[in-house]
């Protein structure tokens, strides 16, 4: 070790939560919460994205997704929301916001990006995404109709390949270095999806007990999914 040089036993652990948010429900806040204390995490920072490279642009605007995520999360002071993916211009892509948070952030924290497995078995797609598993870790929790990896095999051989050699069993391992490691998280599995609560909207059915209440307030007051924006 050279003179002044730091060693580090234990990287403080922050969460990022990506995602379109169209809208946030209580599936996206009971996994993020589950996290926070079988991870460790210090916080978790919600992070709407603008405009998606891989999916259809979301139904509800860029300022009213991020609304929503504020109004959802104000009472829980580990939570975070970032705006930067809706600020910025142009196609949103992960890997630049994970670049800006090291920078921002340093090497001495370790970066924890949420993600369902659904988005998992397509991460090859994503831009830069072999670069983007350097810059953080990987949580995977599941989804509605994605429980599980129920198997390497399963994987496309790019993927298996990284999930091989990246995985870590105990989520100990995530403080031992600033990222690089995919973890697989065991979280509640709400049946809740953003898309039945746009449908039940879109059918003037209730939407209740499905997210916060103070959300689907906003949803109404402000007419969304609708078709009345």
């Amino acid at each position: 070790m050279l003179a002044g040089e730091e060693v580090i036993d234990k990287f403080p652990l922050v969460g990022i939560y990506g995602g379109t948010f169209d809208p946030i429900h209580y599936g996206h806040l009971r996994i993020a919460e589950e996290l926070l204390d079988s991870i460790g995490l210090q916080r978790m920072i919600f992070v709407p994205s603008g405009a998606p490279r891989l999916r259809a642009a979301p139904a509800a605007s860029r300022g009213h997704r991020a609304a929503m995520v504020r109004l959802a999360i104000q009472d829980n002071s580990r939570f975070a929301l970032d705006e930067r993916e809706i600020n910025r211009p142009g196609t949103s892509t992960t890997v630049q916001s994970l670049r800006e948070y090291r920078c921002e952030l340093g090497e001495n924290t370790a970066l924890c990006f949420v993600l369902g497995i659904d988005a998992f078995i397509k991460i090859n797609q994503w831009s830069e995404w072999q670069t983007l598993l350097n810059l953080c870790h990987l949580i995977v929790v599941g989804r509605p109709g994605f429980v599980s990896i129920s198997g390497e095999k399963d994987l496309p051989a790019e993927i298996r390949h990284e999930y091989s050699s990246r995985h870590a069993a105990d989520a100990s391992d995530l403080a031992r270095q600033p990222g690089g490691c995919i973890y697989t998280a065991r979280t509640s599995l709400l049946e809740i999806s953003a898309s039945q609560i746009r449908s039940l909207i879109g059918t003037a059915k209730s939407i209740r007990y499905l997210l916060p209440e103070n959300v689907s307030e906003y949803i109404k007051s402000n007419r969304l999914y609708t078709g009345n924006l």
